[in-house]
């Protein structure tokens, strides 16, 4: 039997693969969530940067939200990371849900990243 973990990085793979084969030469939105606080950054694989982030860790969210961990908190930090993105000029990525189900806060945050903006 695999753990939970091995089970993770295996649907993690599967979907990076998946990206690679339609990737077009777009950027990568990338989500990853804790139980406190949940992270997004649009990556350039081609050269290996990280172009625009944001996360539940901002200190403009600190301030204003209750709870990092709340589908409120994600919605907030898709609409920041499609902001920031669209500062520097990026319209379009391919969203990377690593091994995460498209449900609840990392649905949020596309969502949101949508609704600001960003094509995908």
């Amino acid at each position: 039997m695999f753990t939970s973990r091995e089970l993770f990085e295996r649907r993690r793979q599967r979907t990076r693969s998946k990206l690679r084969k339609s990737k077009n030469g777009q950027p990568r939105l990338s989500v990853h969530r804790s139980s406190k606080h949940i992270y997004a950054q649009v990556i350039d694989d081609n050269a290996g940067m990280t172009l625009a982030a944001a996360s539940s860790l901002d200190a403009d969210f600190k301030s204003q939200l209750s709870k990092t961990a709340d589908v409120a908190a994600a919605s907030a930090v898709g609409k920041l990371v499609a902001e920031r993105a669209k500062a520097k000029g990026i319209k379009a990525v391919i969203f990377d849900r690593g091994g995460y189900i498209f449900h609840g806060r990392v649905k949020a945050l596309a969502d949101a990243a949508r609704e600001a903006g960003l094509k995908f």
